[in-house]
């Protein structure tokens, strides 16, 4: 299956707008414990899923703000994160993402991550390797954790998991160069995906926070397992951990079990 992914990603970058719509962003619904929604949330998956079924009308779609519950699987369908980073986009954080792949019969064939505020985008087609903004990148050499630099999620919707997630955090935080928390699951895969990062992980994430980034780390030479090692089904939840390779088979045998 081909995707022109030239117009894919300039529909995407279509979405910047939105974001600078200080207004929009100001108009936030409350959906759980430190979860929260905006008017750009909606209007950014409106936008794109008119605009996505217009050229390819076949393809199924998911998104983060809409009930999921028609999807066949085993068919073709867009996983979109209208907004990855909402409650960064809420404090003007400038740290947020338009996260955006296609899967087809259980594989991701093509993703593209969109950082509107600083103009970085993302992609990556399955065999073709990844990009940013159009030149190729890939996954940092590092080997250990001494020469890592590990950026981590907290699962801020669910507080359940704080103890069990401070408690790897200290373990990476003392054998690592240092830690990050960016909060936005798509652009930190990314960023490892282009080598900024040796490594992220973050528990319990559902399929629009890391579709598309799973690919273009795979596609940069890295590679995406849950915190068991096994590869995850990107349409289902998952801990996930994404790295250069060496790095997430580390964090696999020495601190998530």
């Amino acid at each position: 299956m081909k995707i022109d992914m030239e117009k894919l990603i300039q529909l995407v970058m279509e979405t910047q707008s939105f974001f600078t719509n200080e207004e929009a962003a100001s108009q936030v619904t409350v959906k759980g414990v430190s979860d929260y929604v905006t008017q750009v949330d909606y209007q950014v998956q409106e936008f794109l899923k008119e605009r996505l079924r217009e050229e390819w009308p076949d393809f199924q779609f998911m998104g983060e703000e809409k009930d999921n519950s028609d999807i066949d699987f085993d068919g073709t369908f867009w996983i979109l994160d209208p907004v990855d980073g909402t409650t960064n986009l809420i404090h003007d954080f400038r740290n947020s993402a338009v996260s955006l792949g296609l899967c087809d019969k259980g594989e991701m064939i093509c993703g593209v991550v969109y950082q509107p505020f600083s103009g970085e985008v993302f992609h990556a087609v399955r065999g073709e390797g990844a990009c940013l903004n159009q030149k190729p990148i890939h996954v940092s050499s590092a080997v250990s954790m001494a020469e890592s630099l590990i950026s981590i999620g907290t699962t801020p919707y669910e507080h359940e998991y704080a103890d069990r997630n401070f408690e790897i955090f200290k373990k990476v935080f003392l054998d690592c160069q240092d830690i990050r928390r960016i909060g936005s699951a798509a652009i930190e895969l990314c960023f490892v995906a282009c080598g900024r990062l040796e490594a992220f992980f973050e528990m319990n994430l559902k399929p629009w926070d890391y579709a598309a980034g799973l690919l273009i780390i795979e596609e940069a030479g890295g590679s995406v397992t849950d915190f068991e090692g096994r590869k995850p089904q990107p349409w289902k939840r998952g801990n996930i951990i994404g790295s250069n390779g060496r790095l997430g088979q580390i964090l696999v045998e020495q601190y998530m079990n």
